[in-house]
């Protein structure tokens, strides 16, 4: 059995935008999607760079146990290519984009996402949402603070906790390998489809329309009915096994091909100013040929033009001179609103993730923090506040232990720290106390006959496996009985109770062993 992909990549700028940042790709080895941000200045430049590095994957000589490495190796190329960008040209700042990229290799799918573009399965008439949005209302989705209708008209929906762009560090990326299927239809897609159209509707389409390339017409129709709030992108392939003509072209779509027409107009002359048509199959005779002449295209720049101009051309250059600037003028001043409106909610957003607070494990201890699990680039969104020296990570059962691994989402800090007094403490694993050694018991000597001078009445000495047991008894686990104490805690006066510390359930029990970070 010979798989191979059947595909179509469609893009529209939608009936908002004034320009289309997102860019697709699709190819007999390769599929991509990108929606890029940033304003004008820079959203359609990210989703292109990105794309640029990418299509030379686009090649039938990979092997699958690569296929993770090169796809990691490639984002993160683009993701240094852009803090480049952005360094050396301020009017850049801010420039990023999304990335999902599926790469085929025999009967295997590798897929690497970071973003909220989405990719969609339909298996059996199923449909099934692959990737994760990493955006902030998914992650108060996925902690039980919203609802997903909720979700869908939250003001701060747009707002992303992972992306590909000018923030140092490396990317987070989502990876998977998936088997290719026979009869598998993907779907890529843009926010543009996704936040506008039900997936209910999507799945429909993609279940009745058989064609790759009229399903990707028919969603981003429905779409623009539904008001075409941004920029809408699709790319579909179906996993086919034994296609008799394999399809082969590639395709192009959106900001990457708008700016390698833009660069072959310069290049020849043509001032054409029709747009291009979508998926515009590269000129080239073998994949990786086709996406050798599409890094070419995105690489080339135009050559120098001829100094001697009319008077009349060089006045009308002027005259577009000036009208650039204003334009310029009012895109600096829209993007300075956009850029107070995005800080405020960012603020917002910030002074939220702080009032939560959250239990997990840190180099073998119980450690509470105070924040959300995630990042936004090099920036933490949480900080430790408390550790527990006693019990340690190796007194813990596997179930209870698995759930600190995984992080347990917590209102309070009194709350937090009563789930380690009670919930924690009621999982230790437990150690059989180490039984004493009994004496030997002495040999008496025989009694010697009663005389007539006064008894002697002699006083009972307890034995030392009492005295042991006796002191085993007094002490529990939460702390030893030297608890570990912050330097505010050492400057209590006596008889003060320590705020950070937490009492053992036991009847004699230690202090418990907290220390405030």
């Amino acid at each position: 059995m010979t798989i191979s992909l059947r595909y179509a990549a469609r893009s529209d700028v939608g009936l908002v935008r004034a320009s289309n940042q997102d860019s697709g790709y699709a190819g007999p080895h390769l599929m991509l999607l990108c929606d890029g941000m940033g304003g004008p200045a820079g959203g359609d430049i990210a989703s292109a760079v990105a794309v640029e590095h990418l299509v030379p994957l686009d090649a039938d000589s990979h092997q699958a146990g690569e296929l993770l490495d090169l796809l990691r190796d490639a984002v993160q190329e683009a993701h240094s290519d852009l803090i480049s960008l952005s360094s050396d040209n301020p009017d850049l700042a801010g420039l990023g984009t999304t990335c999902i990229a599926v790469m085929r290799s025999g009967n295997k799918l590798a897929m690497v996402h970071v973003g909220d573009s989405r990719a969609y399965l339909l298996r059996d008439s199923e449909l099934t949402q692959v990737t994760t949005d990493h955006t902030f209302v998914e992650y108060l989705v996925e902690t039980g603070r919203l609802t997903r209708d909720q979700a869908r008209r939250h003001p701060q929906r747009s707002v992303l906790l992972r992306v590909l762009g000018d923030a140092e560090g490396e990317v987070q990326l989502d990876e998977s390998i998936r088997e290719a299927v026979p009869g598998d239809r993907w779907l890529l897609c843009s926010d543009g489809l996704s936040g506008p159209v039900s997936a209910e509707t999507i799945g429909e389409v993609l279940a009745t329309v058989e064609d790759p390339g009229q399903v990707g017409d028919q969603l981003i129709d429905l779409a623009l009915r539904a008001g075409g709030p941004d920029n809408v992108t699709v790319v579909v392939f179906d996993v086919v096994d034994d296609d008799p003509q394999p399809q082969t072209d590639t395709q192009i779509v959106g900001s990457a091909a708008n700016r390698r027409a833009r660069l072959h107009q310069a290049a020849t002359g043509n001032n054409s100013h029709s747009s291009p048509e979508p998926a515009e199959p590269v000129e080239a005779t073998t994949p990786a040929a086709k996406a050798a002449a599409l890094v070419a295209g995105l690489d080339s720049t135009p050559p120098p033009t001829d100094t001697a101009e009319e008077e009349a051309v060089a006045a009308q250059a002027r005259t577009e001179l000036a009208r650039r600037r204003v334009r310029r003028l009012r895109s600096a001043i829209a993007s300075l609103i956009l850029l107070l409106a995005l800080l405020g909610s960012g603020a917002l957003g910030y002074q939220w993730t702080q009032s939560q607070y959250y239990v997990t494990t840190l180099n073998g201890q119980i450690a509470i923090y105070q924040g959300i699990p995630q990042s936004v680039g090099p920036f933490s969104l949480s900080h430790v506040v408390q550790t527990y020296s006693r019990p340690g990570v190796d007194e813990l059962n596997e179930q209870i232990l698995a759930k600190l691994e995984r992080t347990v989402q917590q209102p309070s800090l009194d709350a937090a720290r009563q789930y380690v007094r009670t919930t924690v403490m009621d999982n230790l694993v437990d150690v059989p106390e180490e039984q004493p050694t009994p004496e030997p018991t002495p040999t008496r000597s025989p009694t010697p006959a009663p005389t007539n001078s006064p008894a002697q009445t002699q006083r009972p000495t307890p034995s030392a496996s009492a005295t042991r047991t006796a002191s085993s008894s007094s002490t529990r686990a939460l702390g030893s009985t030297q608890p570990v104490r912050s330097p505010q805690a050492s400057q209590r006066q006596p008889g003060q109770p320590d705020p950070g510390a937490i009492p053992a359930e036991g009847p004699a029990g230690g202090p418990a062993e907290g220390s405030a970070a």
